[in-house]
């Protein structure tokens, strides 16, 4: 694919990525580590809704809300004060994105919190709406239809 990979496809096939991006995010995909399969197991279901290994810029950050602009990072001990991490952080912030990073033993640990703060973080990103409202009947007295 010599020359083609470094181009985007033409935008009527619908592509707008970088083929070898789209590749590399794949991978990533199809080879996730046991952290980053356990969080998406926590976070696929949320609202709004994210998706894995997301290419932005010449990154690719390992969970994100395209609605909400929040880019989860999951890390382990090799990412302790990496100066390309901030680098990293301070190029997605520009581009508008709010990037929240995870400890791998915060996820181990206490994944009801890591839930929370994930979610607390969206709510902000979206101007203060919870990101997963109730249900509409929640709360109201059930109603009988024939009496």
């Amino acid at each position: 694919m010599g020359a083609r990979s470094a181009q985007c496809y033409p935008c009527h096939m619908g592509w707008r990525v970088e083929h070898d991006k789209t590749h590399r995010a794949r991978t990533l995909r199809n080879s996730a580590t046991k952290h980053e399969r356990k969080l998406w197991g926590i976070i696929s279901r949320l609202r709004p809704k994210f998706t894995r290994q997301l290419p932005v810029g010449p990154y690719t950050v390992d969970f994100a809300s395209r609605q909400a602009k929040l880019i989860v990072e999951l890390d382990g001990s090799q990412h302790a004060d990496s100066e390309t991490d901030r680098a990293r952080d301070d190029y997605l912030r520009r581009e508008g994105w709010t990037v929240l990073r995870i400890w791998n033993n915060e996820l181990d640990q206490n994944p009801d919190g890591v839930l929370e703060a994930i979610t607390d973080r969206a709510a902000e990103c979206l101007g203060g709406t919870h990101p997963q409202p109730l249900p509409s009947r929640e709360g109201r007295p059930r109603r009988h239809r024939f009496d």
